[in-house]
């Protein structure tokens, strides 16, 4: 067995338009557009929605308690209402067609949380792949701790080149448990109920596959690193804080709490894209960074295995790496960066597109890194070698197209 599983999935009793307003986009998008939000909840006003479900990012710290109470309270509103269909011991297809009309497809089961360490050089079945940061975790087992049941955004990556977990689905005929656009130009969504002997074939694939990663990696199975995380490393983070927290306290819920609906993704999709988020920095002396970084990164006008670009007052300069630090062009420089700023001072943007840090880039004081985009076929080597990435270092796609909250799961026996 892999950490992955059947679940006992929640779905609303809702159809077409009425499954626009429930399934809204991941609470940690949109942030610094609450417009963004103050629109979903017009879109979603006296409808039943996920929107009531979750604590959108962009309004944390504007009276967190009383909003997450009322999240809580929301959840048991619904499930006294009867507003869901369980369906036993399955997984969910889905089917969701980008704003690109590119198609990618995913499985929603469960994560086993005992078979997931967020620590860097874990050795666990299900690794992060990037950076923990701890003071992200607390608001988000404030939400789930008393929480009766669970919504996910967690998007996990499985590294299947040959197809043989996932697509071999594509050509069951699966019942079809909901079809339709998702609000806000976040494109549309289609779910298929996989059961019974399609559920089981899914899980021996996973288990081939593990066995395959493990000789790989010249490792056990259980060490294999089978599952690695693509969006939503923080919230399923909480997931492990508050079920090693019930376990300890002996909780009835902790049998419940063990496990994290997930969506698994192939990583070879072809509707999946890692974009490089780049680099700017403002009040820093752009004379003594350059210097500095070419001292620690070995920078050279000659061509390298790894290589930047680096804008000062709007002129471009390509430099090659002679000394990384890291299996990644992102993690040499963020490594000397970290540094940097912690002795010199300044301050630090990330940026999306390499247009907006060339812009930002004509300002005083202000250095600018492009970075080349992470091949897909590094994540596992690099996570497997260096135990995480970077923060920032890759970006999978834009905000509408991030997971949209639909399917449920109880984790909780009580209402």
């Amino acid at each position: 067995m892999t950490a992955f599983s059947k679940a006992d999935i929640l779905l609303p009793k809702l159809k077409n338009e009425d499954m626009t307003k429930w399934s809204v986009v991941a609470c940690d998008q949109y942030t610094g557009e609450p417009e963004y939000w103050r629109e979903v909840e017009k879109i979603t006003e006296n409808s039943p929605s996920t929107l009531r479900l979750i604590l959108p990012e962009a309004f944390l710290g504007e009276n967190d308690e009383e909003r997450t109470r009322q999240v809580n309270a929301n959840m048991r509103s619904y499930l006294e209402q009867e507003l869901f269909d369980e369906h036993k011991n399955c997984f969910v297809l889905q089917k969701r067609t980008q704003t690109d009309g590119r198609q990618r497809v995913g499985l929603i089961g469960k994560i086993d949380l005992e078979m997931y360490d967020y620590n860097k050089g874990s050795r666990s079945q299900v690794r992060a792949t990037e950076a923990t940061v701890a003071a992200r975790i607390p608001p988000r087992v404030k939400i789930r701790m008393d929480a009766p049941l669970e919504l996910p955004h967690i998007m996990i990556l499985i590294d299947d080149p040959e197809n043989t977990v996932i697509e071999p689905l594509l050509e069951k005929q699966l019942e079809k448990l909901y079809d339709f656009e998702l609000m806000q130009n976040g494109g549309h969504s289609e779910g298929y109920l996989v059961d019974g002997q399609n559920a089981d074939t899914v899980e021996n694939a996973l288990d081939i596959l593990a066995r395959k990663l493990a000789a790989e990696q010249g490792c056990s199975a259980e060490n294999a690193l089978v599952f690695a995380m693509g969006d939503g490393n923080h919230s399923l983070a909480s997931a492990k804080a508050c079920y090693e927290r019930k376990k300890a306290e002996k909780n009835p819920d902790a049998e419940l709490a063990r496990y994290a609906l997930v969506e698994i993704v192939n990583l070879h999709s072809n509707a999946l894209e890692f974009e490089a988020i780049h680099r700017v920095m403002f009040n820093v002396d752009s004379d003594k960074l350059i210097s500095e970084m070419t001292k620690a990164l070995g920078l050279s006008k000659s061509p390298a295995e790894q290589e930047v670009e680096i804008l000062i007052n709007g002129n471009v300069e390509k430099f090659g790496i002679t000394k990384p630090s890291s299996n990644l062009t992102v993690g040499s420089v963020q490594n000397f960066l970290d540094g940097y700023l912690s002795e010199n001072g300044g301050k630090i943007d990330y940026i999306h597109g390499e247009d907006t840090v060339k812009k930002l880039c004509e300002r005083e004081n202000a250095v600018g890194i492009i970075l080349p985009s992470m091949k897909k076929s590094e994540l596992f080597p690099t996570v497997i070698k260096d135990g995480a990435l970077p923060r920032k270092t890759f970006s999978m796609g834009h905000a509408n197209d991030k997971r949209f909250y639909c399917e449920a799961r109880r984790i909780s026996f009580g209402k």
